[in-house]
């Protein structure tokens, strides 16, 4: 068995969470290959590396292919159902908790905490973490394609890639379910968006955690919170 060896934090970092009113936790792919979950960069490998990846993330792919598209994601979902949380994931839910518990807080007046996550697994979620902002949409929240309503999945994620699994029908308006993620073309949800700049500008320490930060919006962020003050990390 791997021992990890103690991480020293520095001094200064802690005193500015102690310190903080606001903080905001940006996360990205490296958080999730923690947990064995491919990055999309790797993900298009074995029975999909024939595929190229806008052919399975885009509205072309899908009008294209709508049974292959949706058996991809399926096999993604599948890969997160059998992922667990690590310990990163377990940290960023308890800091609120704990910055609060450090400095004594009374309540109503606890930190301010917002998790900005560029992931579409539900990794944060089973660590114990509430209200994080899915800037590019969840594998757990199918939508219909054509009224957008809300949608169920019909069944569990096959055990082994399969190329084509015909997506359920809306039961409101009978169109197809599609993923309820963000393609290429796609634009960000602005609401999400907007709350995640807001939490950017108004937060006192900003982490930046597993991700290159490279694709924008999302990577302009940390630019955003250090030009209000804040500490980025």
């Amino acid at each position: 068995m791997h021992i990890m060896e103690p991480i020293e934090v520095p001094h200064q970092l802690i005193s500015r969470l102690l310190n903080a009113n606001a903080v905001t936790v940006i996360t990205g792919a490296g958080m999730s290959a923690e947990s064995g979950i491919p990055t999309f960069r790797d993900i298009s490998t074995g029975f999909w590396a024939r595929f190229d990846a806008y052919q399975l993330a885009s509205p072309e792919g899908w009008k294209a292919d709508k049974a292959r598209v949706w058996a991809w994601y399926e096999w993604r979902r599948g890969l997160v159902r059998n992922a667990i949380p690590h310990a990163g994931h377990r940290a960023i839910a308890e800091l609120p908790q704990a910055m609060n518990r450090a400095v004594g807080r009374a309540t109503g007046n606890d930190v301010q905490f917002t998790l900005v996550t560029q992931n579409v697994d539900d990794l944060h979620e089973r660590a114990g973490s509430e209200g994080a902002l899915h800037v590019h949409g969840s594998l757990f929240a199918p939508r219909c394609a054509a009224c957008g309503r809300a949608a169920t999945f019909a069944h569990d994620p096959p055990k082994e890639a399969v190329e084509h699994i015909t997506p359920p029908r809306c039961e409101h308006c009978g169109g197809y379910v599609r993923p309820g993620v963000v393609w290429f073309g796609e634009q960000l949800d602005v609401a999400l968006l907007s709350k995640a700049s807001r939490s950017a500008q108004n937060c006192d320490v900003l982490l930046v955690i597993g991700t290159s930060g490279v694709v924008r919006p999302v990577a302009d962020l940390p630019q955003l919170a250090r030009k209000s003050g804040a500490w980025v990390v």
